[in-house]
C-alpha cells in the first residue's frame, strides 16, 4: 500500500512500527526534520539503529571522541552518509542547519561496533544500462547488506531513478518484507508503482510497504527524476542475500539484450 502521509506534531512522519502500524514490515521507520541547532537523541535497549541523511548539515556523536558532520545539499547527490550502530548505543544528532533524515530500526540481540557510511566506502552498482534498450539503467547504492554487515538483521540502499525509467525490474519478490521512501527532484515529480496486480501513484514523501511474496516494480514520469531508499528487514533463517524471484513470465527478462 502506498501512502503520504503528512509531518507530525514532531516533525516525524512516521512510516511503520514494529507491533503497530505496518507491523508486518518488522521495523521502526520514520522520517525525522530537525531545524538548525535542534538535537535528537536516541538510546534503545533493544533495538539496532541506523540514520541515513537526506539532504542538511548533521553532526552525529556516539560517544568516544567519535563526532562527524555530514552535508548533503539533497538526496539526488549521490552521498549518502548513514551511522550504523548496535542497541544500548546513545546517539546525539545536532543539525548544523535545517536537515531531514531518516531512523530505521529493528530488534537484534547482537552487538557490533557502529559503522559511519561515507560515499568512499558505499557499494555503487549501475543496472539495466545495456537491456531493455536502456528503460531500466538505474544506480544503486548499498549502505549495508549481508556481505558486508552479517550481524545485522538489516539492509539499508538507495536508488536512483532516471527520469522515463523503470527500477526493481524485472518484477520480482523475495520472502523478505520491504519498504521503500520516495523523493522527486520538483515536488510535482511522480510515478507509479506496481505491487502484484496493484497499480498506485507515486507522489513526492510517499512510501511502498512492499509485503513478503508480492512482486514489485516501479516507474518514473519522464522529466522528473526519482530516489528511493530501500530498506529490508531479514528474517529468521532467512536472510536477504540478493535474492529475486522473478515472475515466470517475465523471467526471460533477467537475461535479455
Amino acid at each position: 500500500m502506498l501512502e503520504n502521509p503528512a509531518f507530525n506534531e514532531n516533525n516525524e512522519k512516521i512510516l511503520c512500527e514494529m507491533g503497530g502500524k505496518h507491523a508486518s514490515m518488522m521495523m521502526n521507520i520514520k522520517v525525522k526534520k530537525l531545524a538548525a541547532g535542534e538535537v535528537y537523541t536516541l538510546f534503545d535497549e533493544k533495538n539496532e539503529t541506523a540514520f541515513l541523511l537526506l539532504r542538511g548539515q548533521l553532526a552525529f556523536d556516539w560517544g568516544t571522541d567519535s563526532a562527524v558532520t555530514a552535508v548533503r545539499e539533497n538526496p539526488f547527490q549521490k552521498t549518502p552518509y548513514a551511522l550504523h550502530v548496535c542497541k544500548c548505543t546513545k546517539v546525539t544528532v545536532e543539525a548544523k542547519t535545517d536537515s531531514e533524515f531518516i531512523v530505521q530500526q529493528t530488534d537484534n540481540d547482537r552487538t557490533f561496533d557502529p559503522v559511519y557510511y561515507t560515499p568512499e566506502i558505499c557499494l555503487y552498482q549501475e543496472f539495466g544500462a545495456t537491456q531493455w534498450e536502456g528503460t531500466g539503467k538505474r544506480t544503486v547504492s548499498t549502505m549495508f547488506d549481508l556481505s558486508n554487515a552479517p550481524y545485522s538483521n538489516m539492509v539499508l540502499g538507495e536508488v536512483f531513478h532516471n527520469p522515463g525509467r523503470w527500477s526493481s525490474y524485472p518484477p520480482h519478490y523475495h520472502p523478505q518484507p520491504e519498504l521503500y521512501y520516495y523523493q522527486f527532484n520538483y515536488p510535482q515529480g511522480f510515478g507509479a508503482a506496481f505491487m502484484g496486480d496493484d497499480v498506485e501513484k507515486i507522489t513526492d514523501g510517499s512510501f511502498l510497504c512492499i509485503e513478503p511474496n508480492n512482486a514489485h516494480q516501479q516507474v518514473c514520469a519522464p522529466g522528473y527524476t526519482m530516489y528511493y531508499v530501500w530498506m529490508i528487514r531479514h528474517i529468521d533463517g532467512e536472510p536477504w542475500d540478493k535474492t529475486r524471484i522473478y515472475e515466470p513470465e517475465h523471467e526471460w527478462l533477467a537475461n535479455a539484450d
